[in-house]
Protein backbone atom coordinates (compact mmCIF):
# COMPACT_ATOMS: atom_id res chain seq x y z
CA UNK A 1 0.00 0.00 0.00
CA UNK A 2 1.47 3.13 -0.64
CA UNK A 3 2.77 5.77 1.71
CA UNK A 4 0.33 8.29 0.63
CA UNK A 5 -3.08 6.62 0.93
CA UNK A 6 -5.58 8.42 2.78
CA UNK A 7 -6.86 5.09 4.23
CA UNK A 8 -3.94 3.61 5.94
CA UNK A 9 -3.50 -0.10 6.64
CA UNK A 10 -6.16 -1.12 9.57
CA UNK A 11 -4.56 -1.55 13.12
CA UNK A 12 -3.38 -4.63 14.55
CA UNK A 13 -6.15 -4.77 17.61
CA UNK A 14 -9.70 -5.58 17.27
CA UNK A 15 -11.41 -3.01 17.03
CA UNK A 16 -13.42 -1.39 13.32
CA UNK A 17 -11.01 1.06 11.62
CA UNK A 18 -13.68 3.43 10.55
CA UNK A 19 -15.86 3.08 13.56
CA UNK A 20 -13.10 4.70 15.62
CA UNK A 21 -11.91 7.44 12.94
CA UNK A 22 -15.46 8.26 12.83
CA UNK A 23 -15.75 8.26 16.90
CA UNK A 24 -12.52 10.69 16.73
CA UNK A 25 -13.86 13.26 14.63
CA UNK A 26 -17.15 12.98 16.34
CA UNK A 27 -15.36 13.98 19.80
CA UNK A 28 -13.22 16.90 18.36
CA UNK A 29 -16.04 18.76 19.40
CA UNK A 30 -16.89 22.57 17.08
CA UNK A 31 -14.26 22.60 14.02
CA UNK A 32 -13.18 25.78 12.75
CA UNK A 33 -14.09 27.35 9.29
CA UNK A 34 -12.91 25.69 6.11
CA UNK A 35 -10.13 27.46 3.88
CA UNK A 36 -9.13 27.23 0.48
CA UNK A 37 -5.94 26.47 0.96
CA UNK A 38 -5.74 23.88 4.38
CA UNK A 39 -2.60 23.92 6.58
CA UNK A 40 -1.32 21.53 8.50
CA UNK A 41 0.96 22.33 11.73
CA UNK A 42 3.15 19.66 13.11
CA UNK A 43 5.03 19.50 16.18
CA UNK A 44 7.35 17.58 17.30
CA UNK A 45 9.56 17.27 20.95
CA UNK A 46 9.86 15.50 23.88
CA UNK A 47 7.14 15.42 26.55
CA UNK A 48 6.80 17.92 28.71
CA UNK A 49 8.57 20.62 26.36
CA UNK A 50 5.29 22.34 25.40
CA UNK A 51 3.18 20.89 22.73
CA UNK A 52 0.28 20.62 23.85
CA UNK A 53 0.27 23.86 25.31
CA UNK A 54 1.07 25.98 22.42
CA UNK A 55 -1.33 23.55 20.27
CA UNK A 56 -4.80 24.68 22.53
CA UNK A 57 -3.15 28.46 22.59
CA UNK A 58 -2.56 28.67 18.61
CA UNK A 59 -6.00 26.56 17.89
CA UNK A 60 -8.16 29.28 19.80
CA UNK A 61 -5.85 31.67 18.50
CA UNK A 62 -6.10 30.97 14.73
CA UNK A 63 -8.73 28.30 14.08
CA UNK A 64 -7.08 25.46 14.22
CA UNK A 65 -8.26 21.56 14.39
CA UNK A 66 -6.59 19.40 16.70
CA UNK A 67 -5.21 15.79 16.79
CA UNK A 68 -3.41 15.19 19.46
CA UNK A 69 -2.49 11.46 19.66
CA UNK A 70 -2.37 11.27 23.60
CA UNK A 71 -6.41 11.49 23.46
CA UNK A 72 -6.86 9.24 20.36
CA UNK A 73 -4.92 6.48 22.55
CA UNK A 74 -7.11 7.36 25.51
CA UNK A 75 -10.19 7.18 23.30
CA UNK A 76 -9.51 3.98 22.15
CA UNK A 77 -7.76 2.00 25.07
CA UNK A 78 -8.78 2.95 28.73
CA UNK A 79 -5.73 0.89 29.86
CA UNK A 80 -2.81 1.65 27.26
CA UNK A 81 -0.11 -0.63 26.70
CA UNK A 82 2.50 1.34 25.01
CA UNK A 83 3.03 -1.56 23.31
CA UNK A 84 5.06 -1.74 19.38
CA UNK A 85 1.29 -2.50 17.44
CA UNK A 86 -1.10 -0.31 19.93
CA UNK A 87 1.65 2.58 19.08
CA UNK A 88 1.51 1.79 15.14
CA UNK A 89 -2.47 1.95 15.47
CA UNK A 90 -2.74 4.58 16.94
CA UNK A 91 -0.25 6.51 14.12
CA UNK A 92 -2.15 5.59 11.88
CA UNK A 93 -5.40 6.44 13.08
CA UNK A 94 -4.16 10.22 13.80
CA UNK A 95 -2.99 10.11 10.16
CA UNK A 96 -5.90 9.15 8.39
CA UNK A 97 -7.99 11.64 10.65
CA UNK A 98 -5.26 14.52 9.64
CA UNK A 99 -6.25 13.33 6.04
CA UNK A 100 -9.47 13.86 6.48
CA UNK A 101 -9.79 16.91 8.05
CA UNK A 102 -7.40 18.27 5.62
CA UNK A 103 -9.12 16.77 2.52
CA UNK A 104 -12.04 18.62 4.13
CA UNK A 105 -10.04 22.65 3.73
CA UNK A 106 -9.47 22.46 7.68
CA UNK A 107 -6.37 24.15 9.36
CA UNK A 108 -4.94 21.33 11.86
CA UNK A 109 -2.33 21.19 14.39
CA UNK A 110 -0.84 17.69 14.77
CA UNK A 111 0.04 17.34 18.35
CA UNK A 112 2.10 14.39 18.76
CA UNK A 113 5.91 13.70 19.36
CA UNK A 114 6.82 13.04 16.36
CA UNK A 115 10.52 12.11 17.43
CA UNK A 116 10.82 9.17 14.17
CA UNK A 117 11.64 10.81 10.85
CA UNK A 118 10.09 7.62 9.61
CA UNK A 119 6.76 8.90 10.86
CA UNK A 120 6.97 12.81 9.88
CA UNK A 121 7.54 11.60 6.21
CA UNK A 122 4.15 9.95 6.49
CA UNK A 123 2.74 13.74 7.71
CA UNK A 124 5.01 15.14 4.71
CA UNK A 125 2.96 13.42 2.63
CA UNK A 126 -0.12 14.09 3.51
CA UNK A 127 0.77 17.96 3.58
CA UNK A 128 1.60 17.20 -0.06
CA UNK A 129 -1.22 15.43 -1.06
CA UNK A 130 -3.56 17.84 0.53
CA UNK A 131 -1.84 20.79 -0.97
CA UNK A 132 -1.52 21.89 2.37
CA UNK A 133 1.26 24.30 3.62
CA UNK A 134 3.16 22.52 5.93
CA UNK A 135 4.91 23.79 9.02
CA UNK A 136 7.05 22.36 12.06
CA UNK A 137 7.71 23.05 14.86
CA UNK A 138 10.52 21.48 17.58
CA UNK A 139 9.42 22.08 21.05
CA UNK A 140 12.33 22.39 23.35
CA UNK A 141 13.21 23.41 27.04
CA UNK A 142 16.34 22.44 29.51
CA UNK A 143 15.58 19.51 31.32
CA UNK A 144 15.08 20.99 34.81
CA UNK A 145 11.95 23.01 33.61
CA UNK A 146 10.83 19.71 32.04
CA UNK A 147 10.96 17.71 35.19
CA UNK A 148 9.17 20.44 36.78
CA UNK A 149 6.47 19.83 34.16
CA UNK A 150 6.27 16.46 34.19
CA UNK A 151 5.97 16.39 38.12
CA UNK A 152 3.07 18.57 37.75
CA UNK A 153 0.95 17.36 35.45
CA UNK A 154 -2.72 16.63 36.41
CA UNK A 155 -4.10 12.71 37.32
CA UNK A 156 -6.46 13.49 34.42
CA UNK A 157 -3.75 14.62 31.57
CA UNK A 158 -4.22 12.45 28.40
CA UNK A 159 -0.10 11.47 28.70
CA UNK A 160 1.00 9.46 30.89
CA UNK A 161 4.71 10.61 29.99
CA UNK A 162 6.68 11.06 33.27
CA UNK A 163 10.67 11.61 33.57
CA UNK A 164 11.83 7.98 33.25
CA UNK A 165 9.61 7.94 29.76
CA UNK A 166 11.21 11.35 28.95
CA UNK A 167 14.65 10.23 29.47
CA UNK A 168 14.07 7.02 27.46
CA UNK A 169 12.85 9.20 24.44
CA UNK A 170 15.91 11.22 24.74
CA UNK A 171 17.72 8.28 23.14
CA UNK A 172 15.17 8.15 20.26
CA UNK A 173 14.77 11.47 19.28
CA UNK A 174 15.98 11.69 15.20
CA UNK A 175 17.23 15.01 13.29
CA UNK A 176 14.09 16.44 10.89
CA UNK A 177 14.96 16.80 7.67
CA UNK A 178 12.90 19.60 6.19
CA UNK A 179 13.05 23.10 7.31
CA UNK A 180 11.59 23.73 10.90
CA UNK A 181 11.33 26.21 13.30
CA UNK A 182 12.88 25.59 17.34
CA UNK A 183 10.86 27.15 19.96
CA UNK A 184 12.33 26.91 23.65
CA UNK A 185 9.30 27.14 25.56
CA UNK A 186 10.42 28.15 28.48
CA UNK A 187 11.10 31.50 27.16
CA UNK A 188 7.86 34.23 26.89
CA UNK A 189 5.28 32.22 25.63
CA UNK A 190 4.08 35.30 23.48
CA UNK A 191 7.38 35.85 21.59
CA UNK A 192 7.04 32.26 20.94
CA UNK A 193 3.51 31.97 19.59
CA UNK A 194 3.96 35.17 17.82
CA UNK A 195 6.95 33.31 15.94
CA UNK A 196 5.14 30.38 15.18
CA UNK A 197 2.33 32.65 13.77
CA UNK A 198 4.38 34.34 11.59
CA UNK A 199 5.40 30.89 10.50
CA UNK A 200 2.03 30.06 9.56
CA UNK A 201 1.31 33.18 7.47
CA UNK A 202 3.86 33.53 4.88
Amino acid sequence: MSQCDNRPEKPPWSIDFDAALAQLEAQLGPLPETTARPSLLMFCGLPGTGKSYFARRLAERAGFAIVESDRVRKVLFSNPTYSTQESQGVHRLCHALLARLLAKGFRVIYDATNLIEFHREFVYLLAERAGAKLVIVRTWAPEEVVRQRLMGRPADDYSDADWNVYQALTQTEQPIRRPHLVVDTSQDPEAALSKILRAIKR
